[in-house]
């Protein structure tokens, strides 16, 4: 018996704070009417201090799962697509895992940029269909705005916070994640990074003092890039599935530039209505762009059971993908599940573990031969 991977449970949690393209402009030397021009984006979320990419992500989640009906206990695997994680480590799918209250499940990060929601997608898709698991929450969260140079007029203009999630189940039932398509070309990989805070360049008071530790672009290539691959893998997961272009209800693109989604309706000879576009509202949120648009789409009815779609990024990297995905509806369920009940023993539980585990500390402190 075939098994496949179905889609049943979405979520977002999105920032309070606006920031607008006014407010942009007394901070750097732009204008509201040219940044709406060359990228489409008039507001983007901000995080607030105490919210980090885990504590969005597993807002999100909960959103996701309660919407699917399924318990965080019922969940085998978080993964956590990021450009702006909580840590270096722990895995912020870790600190999301403890957070939702996923008892039985494992968890880890996946880095591939802007694209890492797709790819993220395909590993829980794969694992699902192997056997391996039966549901897998899958999540991209970012707090960018920390990143952000404000006194780079290039950058500072495209990036937003927040997350989306989805849950993915195991079914016999034909649909879900249908095809994928994953690329990388490492040797574009300087066109756009964080080029300090890794192994290959530390901190320190001179990388600070450079701004090395904030987002570096190539605005021009980085455009060129993005308008090759987009229509391309887009192509290359319809004909994996097995469809005709004419067949796709809706295309749910990575929301980095305006621009650049027009250009992939162009190549790909499709009129602009079939794209999701909501980086007017968000800005660039990279892995959370996608998750956001689709739940979006959901909500405003354009995203309806049986839609046969496309989810299409590109990224740092660079990196670039698709997957096609026949959408469904939440699974039924005999009662809804209480989330927030959940959330507490997830609270409650972490705290014990804690405690346990400074008491295990000084037992042991105390047997250490000295």
């Amino acid at each position: 018996m075939s098994i496949y991977a179905h889609i049943t449970g979405w979520g977002t949690a999105i920032p309070e704070k606006i920031l607008t393209n006014e407010e942009i402009s007394t901070m750097v030397d732009t204008n509201p009417e040219w940044i709406v021009e060359r990228t489409g984006i008039r507001t983007r979320h901000i995080a607030a201090p105490e919210d980090t990419s885990a504590t969005l992500g597993a807002a999100a989640s909960l959103k996701a799962l309660e919407m699917a009906n399924v318990p965080p206990s019922a969940v085998d695997l978080v993964i956590t697509a990021t450009s702006s994680p909580a840590y270096v480590f722990p895995a912020t799918a870790s600190l999301i895992q403890d957070s939702i209250g996923a008892t039985n499940a494992g968890a880890f990060d996946l880095s591939a940029a802007c694209t890492g929601f797709i790819f993220a997608l395909n590993m829980a898709t794969q694992l699902i269909r192997s056997g391996q698991i039966k549901t897998a929450v899958v999540v991209g969260a970012e707090t960018l705005s920390r990143y952000v140079d404000w006194t780079d007029r290039g950058t500072c203009i495209l990036f937003g916070d927040g997350a989306g999630a989805f849950v993915l189940q195991a079914s016999s039932v034909q649909g879900g994640v249908i095809s994928s398509v994953m690329r990388s070309d490492g040797s574009g990989g300087d066109l756009l990074s964080v080029p300090a805070s890794g192994s290959a360049m530390p901190a320190t008071a001179k990388t600070i003092e450079q701004g090395m530790h904030f987002i570096k672009m190539n605005g021009r290539e980085v455009f060129r890039f993005a308008t090759r691959v987009m229509a391309r893998a887009s192509e290359e997961a319809i004909e994996k599935a097995e469809w005709r272009l004419d067949q796709v209800e809706i295309i749910i693109p990575h929301q980095a530039n305006k621009r650049i989604i027009e250009a992939a309706a162009r190549g790909l000879k499709l009129p602009i209505e079939k794209f999701a576009i909501n980086v007017d509202k968000y800005g660039n949120t990279s892995t959370a762009s996608i998750p956001i648009a689709a739940v979006e789409m959901v909500e405003n009815g354009r995203l309806k059971k049986n839609d046969k779609t496309v989810l299409v990024g590109f990224g740092a990297g660079l990196t670039w993908g698709a997957v096609t995905v026949i959408w469904k509806e939440p699974f039924p369920a005999d009662k809804s599940v209480n989330i927030d009940f959940y959330q507490f023993l997830a609270r409650i539980r972490s705290f014990l573990l804690r405690v346990a585990r400074r008491i295990e500390g000084l037992i042991w402190g105390r047997k250490a031969p000295k």
